[in-house]
């Protein structure tokens, strides 16, 4: 509720709705959303939502402060192989569009490739025909299936320890292709933020049921467009909004309690999306408040179980299982232990109010040595991560103290009208 209000809703065009607060609409989406404030009929809503895989319709992502083009995400539309429609459903996304008054489009970013698309529309799912919904473009980003990144990362896991070959290792890394993997993810968010930020126009986002690939092209596109995202607690927050709230499906991803290791649902979907801001990190070193400890020390605890944090598959379970109260979030520890996870070349003035957009070819996109080859004694570095950046916030804070000083000093002597240059 809270991050919907920092976005400037309810306004005009969108209204927050607490008709999933039971989670009887859908039991893998927030209890708390914000949809178009045309759609005033919780009953339509609730018609929209049986059209879409696992109930999970069109809600907002992200609203841009000034254009009001929009981001939001849902789920495959179920129209099979016999091309069903839903007027309804037909109705609701013309009030997405409607919504931003500067658009006559909405583009909607489907983020699988187009055979994969085919193959869900023989299941009973698909995607939205040009032909039926009106005013819309579709677009496929060729993200593969949760499958091929568990695969892909056996294989870059392999090649990263025990053993590196020196003679082969880039050959090697390339025949993983997670590299390749990370550049698709990345340069769909890019075509997310350069519709949503150079064309005004909005943009929704789905995959098969919306909970893996779209999160990561929602939050990536949110980062790359909001500044607020790119703080420590902002970072913290979208976790928390797109990943956590918008049902990930973390338990059955991770495994956690499971001791099924060739589990099908298994896929490293959230470390992936981790691995991506890393890299956009490298492109733009200043512009992000938190340091490559900082998301280590997350992917660290995705796995330990030691904070409540990632448990369970939803909101709904986890408040069903009362985590709140039985565990301890690990953003408690992260803001405890502030100086292991600044970056200390952050400039929060140089990155107010603009957005970064990196660049996705591979030429630009680095292996993740820190977290992937660290305990690999030939690779490691001999400091820690978090050593050199507390040493480098150390000096930074001592430089930020005397330049406050310096200035103070300056301040002084112009007040007395003594213009004598400092010395420093």
């Amino acid at each position: 509720m809270s991050e919907l209000k920092r976005m400037g809703l309810p306004n005009e065009s969108w209204r927050i709705t607490k008709m999933n607060e039971k989670y009887e609409v859908c039991d893998s989406y927030p209890s708390v959303w914000a949809v178009p404030a045309a759609a005033t009929d919780d009953d339509f809503i609730r018609n929209v939502s049986t059209f879409r895989s696992r109930n999970r319709l069109p809600v907002l992502s992200w609203l841009h402060p000034y254009s009001q083009a929009s981001i939001t995400r849902c789920s495959q539309p179920n129209v099979g192989v016999a091309s069903k429609r839903n007027k309804n459903d037909e109705n609701y996304l013309q009030m997405v569009l409607d919504a931003n008054a500067q658009a006559h489009k909405l583009y909607v970013m489907d983020a699988r490739p187009n055979a994969n698309a085919l193959a869900n529309k023989a299941k009973g799912g698909g995607y939205e025909s040009e032909d039926i919904y009106q005013n819309i473009e579709l677009i496929f980003l060729d993200i593969h299936n949760i499958h091929v990144m568990r695969e892909s990362l056996r294989k870059l896991k392999e090649e990263c320890y025990p053993i590196i070959d020196d003679s082969k290792w880039l050959s090697a890394i390339e025949s993983t292709r997670w590299l390749e993997h990370i550049k698709c993810v990345i340069s769909g968010a890019v075509r997310i933020v350069d519709r949503v930020e150079n064309n005004k126009t909005s943009v929704l986002v789905h995959c098969s049921d919306g909970w893996d690939r779209t999160a990561q092209l929602t939050s990536l596109s949110m980062i790359m467009l909001d500044p607020y995202y790119r703080s420590l607690k902002g970072f913290e927050v979208l976790v928390e909004k797109e990943w956590l709230s918008f049902g990930h499906k973390f338990q059955h991803r991770v495994g956690h309690g499971d001791d099924r290791h060739a589990d099908a649902d298994r896929s490293p979907i959230f470390l992936q999306w981790i691995d991506c801001v890393y890299q956009i990190t490298l492109q733009f070193p200043y512009a992000f408040e938190f340091n490559e400890y900082f998301l280590i020390t997350i992917l660290d605890h995705l796995y330990s179980c030691l904070f409540g944090t990632f448990l369970y598959n939803s909101e709904r379970e986890r408040v069903s299982h009362d985590l709140k109260r039985k565990t301890v979030s690990i953003w408690s520890l992260i803001n405890s232990e502030l100086d292991l996870h600044l970056n200390p070349f952050y400039c929060a003035e140089a990155g107010q109010n603009k957005i970064i957009i990196p660049s996705p070819a591979i030429r630009h996109l680095k292996i993740w040595k820190g977290y992937f080859c660290r305990y690999n004694p030939r690779m490691r570095l001999q400091e820690p991560v978090y050593a050199k950046y507390q040493k480098l916030q150390f000096f930074k804070t001592q430089l930020d103290k005397k330049l406050a000083e310096l200035r103070l000093d300056a301040e002084n002597r112009n007040n007395h009208g003594d213009y004598e240059p400092v010395r420093v």
